[in-house]
């Protein structure tokens, strides 16, 4: 972080974090993967990776990206602020399921609701959720609709 005269605010820098670690990968250039369970046991993906099957309940389960695309299956808008939160509203919310048949709960990029369809195309991207006190900006995962 980087000081101004006058005691001005500090000057955000350009680094960045994950609002929580071990959901993401988040490359420098900004592009990432989502981090989902495997298990052997039973077949099944579950968000967020765990050692543990929340289906079937085995252990060993295997962490692995996820796919970066799905449908939208339930969408709204935020405009109030929630408490705690200091980001930027309004901003889109919704579910969305992968092929891998994981339904995530996620934030959209799109707040108007006017330009959202149910089942529409939607690719992974991250999004600043805030600066924190040291000047990084927290990064969360979101998707986006994809059109044409």
């Amino acid at each position: 972080m980087t000081t101004t005269p006058n005691d001005s605010p500090p000057v955000p820098t350009t680094a960045s974090i994950p609002v929580t670690s071990g959901l993401f990968e988040l490359e420098a250039d900004g592009t990432g993967r989502l981090l989902g369970g495997f298990c052997a046991s039973c077949g099944r993906y579950h968000f967020p990776a765990g050692d543990d099957c929340p289906y079937c309940c085995a252990s060993g389960c295997v962490r692995r990206a996820l796919s970066q695309r799905g449908r939208l299956c339930l969408f709204t808008a935020v405009v109030n602020r929630p408490p705690g939160y200091t980001g930027e509203v309004p901003f889109g919310f919704g579910v969305v399921e992968l092929p891998e048949g994981l339904q995530l709960i996620a934030r959209i990029t799109e707040a108007n609701l006017d330009r959202l369809e149910l089942g529409m195309p939607v690719r992974l991207t991250f999004v600043p959720v805030h600066v924190d006190d040291q000047g990084r900006e927290v990064m969360t995962y979101a998707f986006a609709p994809e059109r044409g």
